[in-house]
């Protein structure tokens, strides 16, 4: 039986292991384990790769996206809108600072939809977060359109896009902010939690880079009470090599997304098809199909793994009872996530493994 994995770091660290000890090395003998240069060298790197005039490493894509709403001047009794299908952070991000989540219904594609936005804001709405699920940048042209319209900060839930586009423009650099993540899981990914965020302000990037730490402006001076979000050092020198092997890792999972296009019947299986304006990077690959769970489950006993993002939408989460939401208020994304499927596209696949997944796939609906 041929076994697949959902996503393979062991195959990464062995691949790596020679490189990932001469950076621990050059780390533990540089002195430097809290901020320096392995740190400004990854936030330099950054800018290059999103066009960005700003970046600040942070320990998590969770606390980029607090900082950000800190930033924003998010505080108790305003609003921000976003979608209830994400991962649970980019809501109680929201709800930690004081501040109301306010859901907004998905397109086919998962992103949120554009045109359901503008019923939503009140004059407590003060911030527009989209989030790039997939690693598919939300349609931010009419959404950037909207803040404008109603003076809205826009942050970019960007946690699972580096490296995509939306009609040539890196995702992240659309709004005010763009907040990502270096977890693991990610494509560009650490060896433990790690995050990140752009900002075109100079002025409001500093801002952030304070709050990072403690506040500090340096060793004696305190300008605002902060907190404790800093990028480890062995962190940023493990993510600046592996920048050097993102755009390789990128075109290997569009390659991948190929040849399931290409092999999956779409009489019984809905994916999202890449449009002209789209450069998706496929942090996830993500199907829609019927008796989801007994697929899953055929699957697994042929020695496949998958996953679902996410099988309970947040809105329907025992924490968001107090949110006031119900079942039915969000019918698309609800209805989603009873059918979506993520199946293996990471790296490491080959192309006869995913022949074979999409195989059993085809089989099981025929």
């Amino acid at each position: 039986m041929m076994k697949i994995k959902y996503i393979n770091l062991q195959k990464q660290s062995q691949k790596e292991e020679k490189n990932l000890i001469k950076i621990f090395k050059l780390v533990i003998n540089s002195g430097q384990f809290v901020g320096g240069k392995f740190i400004e060298k990854f936030e330099k790197k950054i800018c290059k790769l999103t066009n960005s005039k700003n970046c600040i490493s942070l320990n998590s894509g969770t606390d980029a996206l607090v900082l950000a709403l800190y930033a924003a001047g998010v505080k108790r009794g305003d609003e921000v809108i976003t979608t209830p299908n994400s991962f649970i952070a980019s809501t109680s991000v929201i709800v930690h600072l004081g501040a109301k989540p306010v859901f907004v219904d998905v397109l086919d594609d998962q992103n949120i939809d554009p045109d359901k936005i503008e019923e939503k804001i009140t004059n407590k709405t003060k911030v527009i977060m989209p989030v790039h699920l997939t690693g598919r940048v939300c349609k931010m042209d009419k959404i950037k359109n909207i803040a404008l319209k109603y003076n809205l900060k826009i942050i970019e839930d960007a946690a699972q896009a580096i490296g995509s586009k939306y009609k040539g423009v890196h995702a992240g650099n659309f709004g005010d902010f763009g907040c990502f993540s270096a977890h693991p899981l990610k494509n560009l990914n650490a060896i433990g939690d790690s995050g990140y965020l752009i900002a075109n302000s100079l002025k409001v990037s500093n801002y952030i880079k304070d709050l990072r730490n403690h506040g500090m402006s340096n060793r004696n001076k305190v300008k605002n009470f902060g907190f404790v979000s800093r990028m480890d050092n062995i962190q940023a020198a493990i993510l600046n090599f592996r920048l050097e092997g993102l755009n390789t890792l990128i075109k290997k999972r569009r390659n991948n997304f190929k040849i399931y296009e290409n092999y999956l019947d779409r009489k019984y299986i809905y994916f999202p098809l890449e449009t002209k304006d789209e450069f998706n990077t496929y942090h996830t690959f993500v199907i829609q199909v019927d008796q989801r769970d007994k697929l899953r489950s055929f699957l697994k006993q042929k020695g496949i793994e998958t996953a679902i993002h996410y099988p309970i939408p947040i809105h329907l989460q025992p924490a968001a009872k107090k949110l006031g939401y119900k079942k039915g208020d969000f019918p698309v994304c609800e209805k989603q996530s009873k059918k979506i499927l993520t199946l293996p596209i990471n790296q490491y696949l080959r192309k006869k493994e995913i022949i074979h997944i999409t195989n059993l796939i085809n089989n099981f609906y025929k």
